[in-house]
């Protein structure tokens, strides 16, 4: 379908109705001065060497020659339907189990390791799909927002670990919750969450948040990974098994009811995991047979450009209109023609030259487009740089350069990329999506203060951009977190330097005046307080029963 990129610009076709109307006027001017003269028949006389209809006719190969021009600078296009992307998905969250009982080696590597692998494969397999990440053990943390990137997810399932959360346990109901926040909450559809774990501790609000979340539309499968029988769990720091303080060694077991039970209240299914593709199998079904929504990915297309065929045919009409003499002479006046030629050949020479040019930065885009849709990230990248170098004003070649120097792994490169983009860009909806892309970096890049300004400068120019407003979201309250533990560490600091000053302003220890035989006395005194203090604690330890402190 032809389209116009700018269309503002067509507002410019007013100017035509307005020449019209002064050419009317000019004429009508005319008329009226030659009136005042004197003699009509001595007023054709002196006028005879004037051509009436050359006037007309400049006029009018002027006005066409603006019509083309407001054309020209228009853009009309025209996509081509080969490369434009059109897919149909739904939004999956990943919420993994990283707690230290992963490391359980019943099922070999280690559990987390299969997980990971599982995962990996199935993010393959979803590649139509957004996709987010939440890990979770005695806390729960989003790793990656929702989004289409198939290989950044890849790339963030792979730095999880059991060191991603400093908090042992296994909180599913907090992993849950982080899940449902990170949806788009006017959806009641096409909304799902996977839940992969050894479910070891009983989380009594799982269930309760999993039938909630259902009431709203998400579908919840879990993947339970383990064995019932249990495996000790390997100490990463010490090399040894990991024991309670009892000094027995720990077994980790499967608890499946609990994933059964969030499964059911979540209106999805549960598996145990014994085969990596038969579980993604099972899985990509599942997903494959929910409702799916269809979504158009615009960054892909390639457009045709009609812009030097107005440019051109503009130019020859303004060259018809300089060649028209509106004065009778009995041939056309060579050195004025000659002295125009120099001028119109390079005016042509120019405008020939720059859509030649453009013709290239088309070619090169295209190639690049190529690449990126085939993953080759560094090469299309290089295709985008060919087109900077030579016209540093060409916005799309930043925007698409952006894009692919995020996908190579450039994060700083690519936000320069996105800034030049968006300070040329003109179309408010163009500069919010690059601002949002801009802020997805930054918040991947762990730099959340520019990317919360990059998400408001999004929804300044485009306040419909929901992408934007959840992504903003999530950067607040990574922001509140950081702060609330940068606060901590401050107070820590600040305790610590007190604790200091009050240790120098300890009165230093004075020479004892006490006799030897005295010192002998008071020091058995304190011994049989000692006993006796350690005979009462033990009647009383053996009395009651200590619960250890679980951290697994």
């Amino acid at each position: 379908m032809i389209q116009f990129q700018f269309i503002t610009y067509l507002l410019l076709l007013a100017l035509i109705p307005l020449l019209l109307i002064m050419f009317f006027w000019a004429r009508y001017k005319k008329k009226q001065a030659s009136k005042r003269i004197g003699d009509p028949l001595l007023v054709k006389q002196l006028t005879s060497h004037y051509k009436q209809a050359s006037y007309f006719q400049k006029f009018l190969l002027l006005s066409l020659s603006l019509g083309l021009l407001v054309l020209a600078l228009a853009n009309m296009r025209m996509p081509s339907g080969e490369n434009r992307v059109s897919r149909k998905g739904i939004d999956v969250m990943i919420a993994l189990d990283v707690s230290k009982s992963m490391l359980a080696q019943d099922i070999s590597p280690t559990r987390l390791d299969r997980a990971k692998q599982l995962l990996s494969r199935l993010i393959d397999r979803l590649s139509d799909n957004r996709i987010g990440i939440v890990v979770f053990a005695g806390k729960a943390y989003l790793q990656m927002p929702l989004t289409a990137d198939a290989g950044a997810a890849k790339m963030y399932l792979s730095s999880a670990s059991t060191q991603s959360v400093p908090t042992q346990g296994t909180v599913i109901g907090d992993a849950l919750k982080m899940c449902y926040s990170s949806f788009n909450s006017k959806e009641k559809k096409y909304k799902a969450v996977l839940l992969i774990s050894d479910g070891e501790d009983h989380d009594e609000a799982a269930v309760k948040i999993a039938s909630e979340m259902a009431s709203d539309g998400i579908v919840i499968y879990t993947v339970g990974i383990g064995s019932p029988q249990g495996a000790p769990i390997m100490d990463e720091t010490t090399g040894q098994f990991k024991k309670d303080v009892q000094g027995n060694t720990v077994i980790s077991r499967l608890n499946e009811n609990e994933l059964i039970s969030i499964a059911q209240k979540g209106n999805g299914k549960y598996q145990l995991f014994k085969s990596t593709d038969e579980v993604v199998r099972n899985l990509y079904n599942q997903f494959s047979s929910m409702d799916q929504r269809s979504v158009k990915d615009d960054s892909l297309i390639n457009y045709q450009k009609f812009f030097q065929y107005f440019l051109g045919l503009a130019l020859l009409l303004l060259l018809w209109e300089m060649m028209i003499s509106e004065v009778r002479k009995p041939k056309p006046d060579s050195n004025k023609i000659k002295k125009l030629k120099p001028a119109v050949l390079a005016i042509a020479m120019m405008i020939f030259s720059s859509s030649a040019f453009a013709q290239t930065d088309n070619e090169y885009i295209k190639k690049g487009n190529e690449s990126y849709k085939k993953n080759d990230f560094p090469s299309a990248a290089a295709s985008y740089e060919k087109v900077v170098q030579k016209n540093a004003a060409n916005n799309t070649a930043h925007y698409n350069l952006g894009n692919a120097l995020y996908k190579s792994g450039k994060m700083d490169e690519a936000i320069a990329s996105y800034d030049k983009a968006i300070a040329g860009m003109n179309k408010p909806l163009e500069k919010a999506d690059a601002n949002y892309n801009k802020g997805v970096v930054l918040q991947n890049n762990k730099k959340i203060p520019e990317c919360i300004e990059a998400y408001k400068n999004a929804l300044r120019l485009n306040p419909n951009h929901e992408d934007a407003r959840q992504n903003l979201q999530r950067a607040l309250q990574q922001q509140k977190q950081q702060n609330q533990q940068d606060n901590k560490d401050k107070d820590k600091d600040k305790n610590k330097d007190e604790k200091k000053k009050d240790e120098d302003k300890q009165p230093k220890p004075q020479p004892s005046k006490l006799t030897q035989k005295d010192a002998e006395e008071k020091l058995k005194a304190l011994m049989q307080q000692e006993k006796n203090l350690q005979d009462k604690l033990h009647k009383v330890n053996s009395q009651s029963v200590v619960k250890p402190e679980k951290d697994w």
